[in-house]
């Protein structure tokens, strides 16, 4: 069967900090020979005077080392969504920095890039290697928020919208029609706004309050037609399934009945063999004789 672990973002610290600062990754930058990231501004600072990787002496380039270092967008993504607050920090020192620092067009900045150096106080660069403050992204000046970065915070409040899972798509075409099924999706659309840090329980809990389920059935939360575990919560499926902030939250929800445990029911004449059994079988006949159980004459 699938299992699911929940691991702790100490564990993970060792893939996601910088082996030359010792923080997490700002501007993530691997090295083309051995694949071994650091934060840009160390890397390039470190490459300045040595032309080996610092974390297993491979020969980075033989007299132009910054030609063998690319960034790692995705890398640097998931160190982002994976610390807490992280992004919303650095923004917030990079417009610091420039709003302390303006600088006119075609002037370098000092710090060597304007995401880190100065920005984040992780070392410079040369001079010759920087670009002009203006033609730098909204990221590099630190304008982007987390909501066009598609990161989500636990107090951000998330809308989604919710409606009755009738089957797949394909179930779906083939018993109503096409203007049939876009009608039916709007009338049983309803929509909410929660905090991220609800769970798929918790919206559970809430759905079958509102609609009086009985307690012999279960209300699950899927998203398309893939169920959803209960202690995910919204920031988990905003990160998991591709949502892309360009609208409510999609998800839909099932009633089906809860499934109970077998139980293996033994006649109060069979005789018992064990203990265990014994036990169980003296207090079923002791139920079946007993007054509350027997007819009235």
């Amino acid at each position: 069967m699938h299992r699911t672990t929940r691991i702790k973002i100490t564990e993970l610290n060792p893939h996601l900090m910088c082996a030359l600062c010792g923080g997490y990754f700002i501007d993530a930058t691997t090295i083309v020979e051995c694949l071994h990231s650091f934060c840009k501004t160390c890397i390039v600072r470190y490459l300045e005077t040595n032309k080996y990787c610092p974390m297993c002496d491979v020969q980075v380039h033989k007299t132009r080392p910054l030609l063998s270092i690319r960034s790692d967008k995705t890398l640097q993504d998931i160190v982002y969504k994976l610390v807490p607050g992280l992004f919303k920090d650095e923004m917030k020192r990079r417009r610091d920095f420039y709003a302390a620092y303006p600088m006119a067009e075609g002037e370098c900045q000092p710090g060597g890039h304007p995401r880190a150096g100065s920005a984040t106080g992780r070392g410079s660069a040369s001079p010759s290697s920087c670009p002009p403050v203006p033609n730098g992204s909204n990221e590099d000046r630190g304008e982007v928020s987390e909501q066009d970065k598609g990161n989500l915070a636990d107090d951000e409040i998330v809308s989604l919208s919710i409606e009755f899972y009738e089957g797949t798509r394909e179930e779906k075409k083939g018993t109503i029609e096409n203007g049939d099924l876009e009608k039916e999706k709007k009338n049983g659309v309803r929509f909410l706004r929660c905090p991220a840090a609800m769970t798929v329980m918790h919206l559970a809990k809430f759905l079958r309050n509102k609609m009086d389920v009985p307690s012999k059935y279960k209300v699950e939360v899927l998203y398309e037609d893939e169920p959803l575990r209960e202690y995910y919560t919204l920031m988990d499926i905003a990160y998991i399934y591709p949502w892309r902030r360009n609208g409510p939250l999609p998800l839909k929800y099932r009633v089906q009945p809860a499934c109970k445990r077998l139980k293996l029911s033994q006649p109060a004449t069979s005789e018992c063999t064990n203990t265990s059994g014994a036990s169980e079988c003296e207090s079923v006949s002791d139920k079946a004789h007993s007054p509350a159980t027997l007819p009235a004459t």
